[in-house]
Formats: structure tokens, C-alpha cells, sequence
């Protein structure tokens, strides 16, 4: 009884505001923990910021009746911890964090929320727990809500007193923190750090409205300056060639495969005694393997292909295609009509996902295939045309070209959840033994893996059989992570191989993607670990095919270029990774950049540099389409 009373007393004061308060804190230290601070320490400034902004809100609920009250505190309670778990689990899928921005692709809510069941575990459960258990003790009436008591004058002083703590607060602490969340910063993580979550939300929202002006050039004259003076850099310094293949591609068919999920962790590996990608380990055992490739993005397959196609960076979340695609951009299909090549795209998938039909029909491509052109429908996998179906249908279409011909094909079946539904005698297809993995994310994940090998295997006989193969030049790589960066079960996988796994590793390990390629008349394999990104495929192509590369801001990767950037600040060097700090990669230790010689010191000044004139260009680019 004593409880009982104890509860109503605390649920018709306001300690109930307090209590709420400091729940909203546990539950936003728990979400830092989950994300920004997954394997380190929460700043302090995070701490106190955060503190900041729920003491603001704290106040003002202190000044309601109490009915109203406690159903605010309850609505207030929902609507963070709606927040906090909705930013959680897209943090799992990709690293990142929700915008406003994004509200250009609800249309493809659909497709996005399929993936999402896979995604929840009971660790993102947690943040609705409280608010679980208060509705269930108000309705058992185990607590209830008093008569209303008629505010005296001291009470109304009170609360003013306390409205004006809680706006001195905010004025003080919490509105530098929406300041911070405004700056020009590209990586999330360090601005959610700096800026708290809510900072970021509502300086987020904010910059929704003035989008354009955080671009730093506003005129096709002013970016071209700088985009002149860092391509002449690069020209200077990494011209140097590693290998001399100009040329070796001019008039012949090419052919771009883009796969699925597929990272380069899982090539050259076995579990249970079978190759996880046999195909694929045969393809690159014979042609030219890059260790070394990372995509630009923590984000979306639309994302992969915008880099691939225009040399730029992606605005992430598929904004590029879904907001930007009345942007004219340099693209590779121009590249290769200008040479007089046929192009055309393919994709088992509709036209409207990802905006794609909108923006490749702007792209003057000679063929453009989506699903309605595919006539076998017969294997659909998560509502795409299976890989196998649309490989064999693909090489039909490639016969029937003009030559020399330049095309791109998009496969989809390996997609998150990764558990391939719609698939036929799927155990005919997939011919790996998961065992202990059997049924995870994880195992799904390395079964999806063995079937778009087992479909690009398909591709390959298929070519062969057509007489295409031999003369074709084929690139093939993954497109964007499969795996969330720190799942569990991956992690162990991994640490078979690599024991002394470190944080980085697991950073490099999910940006990094398969990637090989087939020059015909080079016989013999080729293993090059430089690092390489999806922004030197289009200027590489230029360099083999004796083409105009036109606007591009990545480099031949043949060339001797030793460091890439993310869309997100982040630096790959051979040596150093930067992700707000530098840490050295042999060790996974954060450096003390002071204690490096000086000729160091500047090295890793230049780099990053170099990584903020890319991306201020590219954004600029994007946001007010400078190259229409």
C-alpha cells in the first residue's frame, strides 16, 4: 500500500517532471552508447548539452495543471524515445542519422520499411519500457490522477521563476549547442557529439530551410577555380602510373556490374569447408583484383551508382537521385556517347525507385531496361527480378546491341534482410553450410552472398556461350555495406582471420567492397592493394578508352593517388584513418599528431585539405547544380 502511495504522490507532483527528465537522460546516454560513442567514451560536452536541453524542456512542463501535465510528460516521453529509437535503428542499417532532408524519399517507404523487422532487436525495445510500464500502471489504476487543485500565487511565481531558469539555460548552453548543429561540418557523428542529438534535429531542421547557403560556391565560376587548382595538384603529384594501360580498352565492349551488398570481406573466404564466393574468387583470380575499394557513402545502392556515374560525392540517403535529378552533371554515359559507343542500362527493378527512370532518361543513355522490359518474371526476390533471370535476359538484350557498347547492369537479390524470399530450389542455388550462423543476419547475409555469386556465375557462362566474353572488358564491384559496422557475429567471422581485430578494422571492413576487373589481352592476375574509390571509375574508364573524361573529381587508379574520402569527412590513407581524429591503421590507435615529424604533420594536413576542397565542391555542385 505504502508503494501504491508513494507512486501517486511522485505521478501528481512535479518530481514527476523530474523523474521523466532523468529517464529522457538515461535513455539519451543509452542511444550515444549505441551510436556515436559505440566503442569509446561520451564527450563531455555531449553530457552537459544534452542535460541542457532536457532541463529547458523539464521547465516548461513544470509550469502545466497537473492533469495536463502528466499527459504531456507522457507525450514529451514518446515522442524522444520515437526519436531516439527511429535515429538507433537507422544508425544499424547504415552509420548515419535521420534528416529532415530525407522527406524527398518517402516515397519509397514501401520498399525502405521491408528491411526494417530485420533490423529491431529487444536493445532498441528498451527506449519505450518506461513509457510501457506508466500507461500499464495508469490503466490498472495502480496510479491515478488527482482533482485539480486551483493555482495559488505562489505557485504562479514559481513557475515563472522556473520558465525563466529554464530560457536562461537554453540561452546559456543549449542554443550554442543549435549553433554548433548549423556549421559546416559533414560528419554526423562529430556534429551530433558537439551538438547533441536535439541539437542536431533542430538545427538540422533549420538548415532544411536555407539548404543552398550552406554551399560554399554559389557560381559555376567561382567553384571552377578551385576544382582547376586541386585537379592540377593531383596532376602534379600523382601522375605517376602504376601500371601503363591507356588505351588498352579504346573500341571495346564494355560492361559494369554492380553488385548487391556484396563487401570484400567475404572473397577468398570459406565457411564449412566451401568457398563463400566461388565465381567470383575465379574472376578476379584471372583478371585484375582490387583489395582496396571503399564506397563513398553510408548509405543507399542510388548512392553507388550516382558516384560511379558522375565522379561527384552522393548528397547521401539517395537524396542525389530522389531531390537532385534535374542536376546536369558530366556522367559516363555522355562520356561514351561522345565516343560514339552504344550505352544502355539495366536494372530488375521499377523505374521509380530511387527516382531512377527520372534520372537516367536525362542522361541521353541509347537503352534504358527496368523490370517492364524484362519479358521472364517467373523468380521475383523481394519484389525484384532474380539476379539469375535477370543476368540471363541481360546478356539476350547485350547480343541485340551496336558495338562497341558501354552498359551497366544493377543487380538487386542479395538486398537486406538478405533472406532471399521468392527464390526457387533455393538450396540448389546456395550451396554454402552456415552452420551455427543458420537463421541470424548474419548467416542470411553469407547465404545471400554464395547466391549472387551463384547468378554472376550464370553471367559469365552466359557471355562465354554468345561469344562475348573474350573481347569484353567487365567490371564488377559491390555497391555499398552489407553488414551493420559492429555486428556481433560478423565480428567473430572475422576475428577467425584476424584475431587482433581492432575498431578500425571494423571501420574499414564496412566500407570496403569487392571489386575486380577483365581487360582483354592483360592474361595475367594482377593484385593491386592501393586504396581506390567508386570516384576513379570514370576517369579510369576515360584513361583506357582514350576518351574526354569531362568534370570528374576522382583520379585514374592506375595512378599513384594515396588517400580517399566519404561523403562524411572521413580520410583512408595506407597508413592513418581520419574520422574526426587521425588513429593509425597497423595499430587502431588514436595519434598524437604533434608528436609526428614534421614532414607527417603536413602530409596528414594536406590530406585533409585536399578531403574538404572535394567535398565543398561536390556539395556546391550538387546543391546549386553549378554544371547546368
Amino acid at each position: 500500500m505504502k508503494i501504491k502511495e508513494i507512486l501517486n504522490k511522485i505521478l501528481n507532483s512535479k518530481i514527476f517532471v523530474l523523474c521523466i527528465g532523468l529517464i529522457l537522460l538515461l535513455k539519451t546516454i543509452y542511444f550515444y552508447k549505441n551510436t556515436i560513442a559505440i566503442v569509446d567514451h561520451i564527450e563531455g560536452q555531449t553530457i552537459i548539452g544534452t542535460i541542457s536541453f532536457l532541463i529547458t524542456i523539464m521547465c516548461f512542463l513544470m509550469i502545466f495543471p497537473n492533469k495536463i501535465r502528466i499527459k504531456i510528460c507522457l507525450i514529451v516521453d514518446f515522442l524522444i524515445s520515437i526519436l531516439l529509437f527511429s535515429d538507433n535503428v537507422y544508425y544499424t542499417y547504415s552509420s548515419n542519422f535521420l534528416s529532415v532532408e530525407q522527406i524527398s524519399n518517402i516515397q519509397y517507404t514501401e520498399q525502405i520499411i521491408d528491411t526494417i523487422p530485420s533490423l529491431i532487436t529487444f536493445s532498441h525495445i528498451i527506449y519505450f519500457l518506461d513509457f510501457i510500464l506508466i500507461v500499464i500502471l495508469y490503466l490498472t489504476k495502480i496510479i491515478k490522477t488527482n482533482k485539480e487543485m486551483k493555482t495559488t500565487n505562489n505557485e504562479k511565481l514559481v513557475n515563472l521563476v522556473v520558465i525563466i531558469f529554464g530560457v536562461i539555460i537554453f540561452c546559456l548552453n543549449g542554443y550554442h549547442y543549435v549553433e554548433k548543429g548549423t556549421e559546416k561540418i559533414y560528419n554526423k557523428d562529430i556534429l551530433i557529439a558537439e551538438s547533441t542529438i536535439y541539437g542536431y534535429h533542430i538545427s538540422d531542421i533549420i538548415n532544411s530551410f536555407n539548404y543552398e547557403k550552406r554551399a560554399i560556391y554559389k557560381k559555376y565560376s567561382e567553384m571552377i577555380i578551385d576544382y582547376n587548382i586541386l585537379k592540377q595538384q593531383y596532376q602534379e603529384k600523382y601522375s605517376q602510373m602504376q601500371y601503363d594501360f591507356q588505351g588498352k580498352l579504346e573500341n571495346k565492349n564494355i560492361l559494369i556490374v554492380q553488385l548487391e551488398s556484396i563487401q570484400e570481406f567475404v572473397v577468398n573466404k570459406t565457411i564449412n569447408g566451401k568457398e563463400i564466393t566461388p565465381n567470383l574468387n575465379k574472376f578476379l583470380k584471372e583478371n585484375i583484383q582490387f583489395n582496396n575499394m571503399h564506397m563513398q557513402s553510408y548509405s543507399s545502392t542510388a548512392d553507388s551508382e550516382y558516384t560511379f556515374v558522375t565522379s561527384t560525392y552522393p548528397m547521401e540517403n539517395g537524396m542525389s537521385y530522389s531531390k537532385y535529378f534535374l542536376n546536369k552533371y558530366d556522367n559516363i554515359f555522355e562520356m561514351y556517347n561522345n565516343g560514339n559507343y552504344y550505352t544502355s542500362y539495366m536494372h530488375g527493378n521499377v523505374g521509380s525507385f530511387w527516382n531512377r527512370g527520372n534520372v537516367y532518361s536525362r542522361m541521353n543513355i541509347d537503352n534504358i531496361s527496368f523490370i517492364d522490359k524484362f519479358e521472364n518474371q517467373s523468380e521475383m526476390i523481394s519484389g525484384y527480378l532474380s539476379d539469375e533471370l535477370f543476368y540471363k535476359q541481360a546478356v539476350e538484350k547485350l547480343k541485340q546491341q551496336e558495338t562497341p557498347f558501354m552498359t551497366f547492369l544493377v543487380s538487386s537479390s542479395s538486398h537486406t534482410a538478405f533472406d532471399l524470399p521468392g527464390i526457387e530450389n533455393k538450396y540448389d542455388k546456395v550451396n554454402i553450410d552456415v552452420g551455427k550462423y543458420k537463421d541470424t543476419y548474419f548467416g542470411n547475409y553469407l547465404e545471400a552472398a554464395n547466391y549472387a555469386d551463384y547468378a554472376f556465375g550464370i553471367l559469365v557462362n552466359e557471355l562465354k556461350q554468345v561469344g562475348l566474353y573474350e573481347d569484353l572488358s567487365i567490371l564488377v564491384f559491390g555497391d555499398h555495406n552489407g553488414m551493420s559496422m559492429y555486428d556481433e557475429e560478423m565480428q567473430e567471422f572475422l576475428k577467425e582471420s584476424n584475431p587482433d581485430l581492432t575498431d578500425i578494422d571494423l571501420k574499414l571492413n564496412y566500407t570496403r567492397l569487392l571489386c575486380g576487373m577483365k581487360i582483354p589481352g592483360i592474361e595475367e592476375h594482377i593484385e593491386i592493394n592501393k586504396l581506390i574509390n567508386k570516384l576513379d571509375l570514370k576517369p579510369t574508364f576515360a584513361y583506357l578508352c582514350n576518351l574526354e573524361d569531362g568534370f570528374s573529381l576522382g583520379t585514374n587508379i592506375f595512378a599513384s593517388k594515396d588517400f580517399i574520402c566519404l561523403n562524411n569527412e572521413i580520410i583512408i590513407t595506407q597508413d592513418y584513418y581520419y574520422d574526426g581524429k587521425w588513429f593509425e591503421i597497423s595499430t587502431g590507435n588514436e595519434i598524437n599528431v604533434e608528436n609526428l615529424s614534421q614532414n607527417e604533420k603536413e602530409k596528414l594536413e594536406q590530406y585533409y585539405n585536399y578531403m574538404k576542397k572535394e567535398l565543398d565542391i561536390s556539395f556546391s555542385v550538387n546543391i546549386n547544380n553549378l554544371l547546368k
